[in-house]
């Protein structure tokens, strides 16, 4: 690893390592599972939702990396069914119950420009008859790379949503007593939710705040930046998900890699905060809170506490930017003063960065 004069390693080898292992098309995860659990009173629905191009990837007998066009690939998936249901388990009262039927159940809509991930979702429908005396349900499923919600009704009621990891099997639910969870229990989900969004998901928004903190790592214009970032995406995160503004994810993703790209060249050219330097990131911030907002959206808001939720996952999101800044001034903190210090961090971190945002932004426009 190249290293500055002073031995230090250089923080634009450390970023050029991270980015030539993988540079993603979006900085947000494509994978969003989510399974939806309904009961009667003697009959069990669980509707596994997801991307189709994504469950083709994950389901392709040959291990296939080209996705065939969408009459190919839902005529695939529907001859995978029993593939699927390998990777699915369902209990009652502790013990494994088979599955009567699967069912692949492909989009209504198709859109080919949609990259993975924003597309209309594809779904595998599992049901079979309740057996006798199984009051205590359980569900576990392997085909998935990050926490997912499972979301349960009897009668279609009153829902009650639980986050899972891979693999791992569910608490049991008694289906005579399903209870949503308290205000505490949203409050701490979602917090974990918009942390973790950040870090180590948020590839994107972490470059960003990179972006700003390595204009100066003086106090004042550090806070004006990170304050206009927070007041602009607290705005648009919550009047996107009220329903009131947002625009499509194919015109925020290539604005928020071209903002990445903005903050960072900008670094290049001047030392000091400008004015208009406050006026663009709040611009900026709207553009990445209608990204979380995005994300929000498909993890789904719990109704009886929709407002704990956003604003713990809001508070999540800014606990997450607060570790890098402080992970970010931690690793120059014995340096930043030395006279060197622009030279051999700030430009080429910049750079880096600058070059990562670009390429995005060319490829979440021409990508389909």
């Amino acid at each position: 690893m190249r290293t500055c004069r002073h031995g230090l390693p250089s923080l634009a080898a450390l970023l050029t390592l991270g980015l030539a292992v993988e540079v993603p098309i979006s900085g947000h995860e494509t994978e969003n599972t989510h399974v939806l659990v309904t009961f009667t009173e003697n009959t069990y629905q669980i509707d596994v939702v997801n991307d189709p191009d994504w469950l083709w990837l994950m389901l392709a007998p040959d291990g296939g990396l080209v996705v065939p066009d969408y009459v190919e690939r839902d005529r695939q998936l529907a001859e995978l069914t029993d593939r699927f249901a390998e990777e699915v388990l369902v209990l009652f009262n502790e013990e494994p119950t088979d599955i009567d039927r699967v069912d692949y159940i492909g989009p209504v809509e198709h859109d080919p420009t949609a990259p993975m991930g924003w597309g209309e979702p594809g779904m595998f429908r599992l049901s079979g008859v309740l057996p006798e005396g199984g009051e205590r349900f359980q569900f576990a499923y392997g085909l998935v790379v990050d926490q997912y919600p499972l979301t349960l009704s009897v009668d279609r009621g009153d829902t009650v949503t639980r986050w899972l990891m891979t693999g791992e099997r569910s608490a049991p639910f008694v289906l005579a007593d399903l209870q949503p969870m308290t205000r505490l229990q949203v409050s701490r989900q979602y917090l974990q939710l918009g942390y973790t969004h950040i870090l180590p998901k948020g590839l994107d928004h972490i470059l960003f705040v990179l972006g700003l903190f390595l204009l100066s790592t003086r106090l004042k214009p550090m806070l004006l930046q990170v304050t206009a970032f927070t007041v602009a995406h607290t705005i648009t995160l919550g009047l996107a998900i009220y329903g009131v503004f947002a625009l499509p994810p194919a015109v925020v993703e290539p604005l928020i890699a071209l903002s990445i790209a903005y903050v960072a060249v900008e670094n290049l050219v001047t030392r000091d905060l400008r004015p208009w330097r406050v006026a663009l990131v709040f611009s900026f911030g709207l553009l990445h809170g209608m990204g979380f907002a995005g994300v929000l959206a498909e993890l789904g808001l719990p109704r009886s506490e929709f407002v704990t939720a956003l604003l713990s996952f809001n508070v999540g999101v800014e606990g997450g930017q607060l570790t890098v800044i402080g992970l970010a001034f931690g690793a120059v903190f014995q340096v930043h003063r030395q006279r060197w210090y622009r030279r051999w961090v700030v430009i080429p971190a910049s750079l880096v960065i600058a070059a990562t945002g670009i390429v995005w932004t060319i490829q979440r426009i021409v990508t389909p």
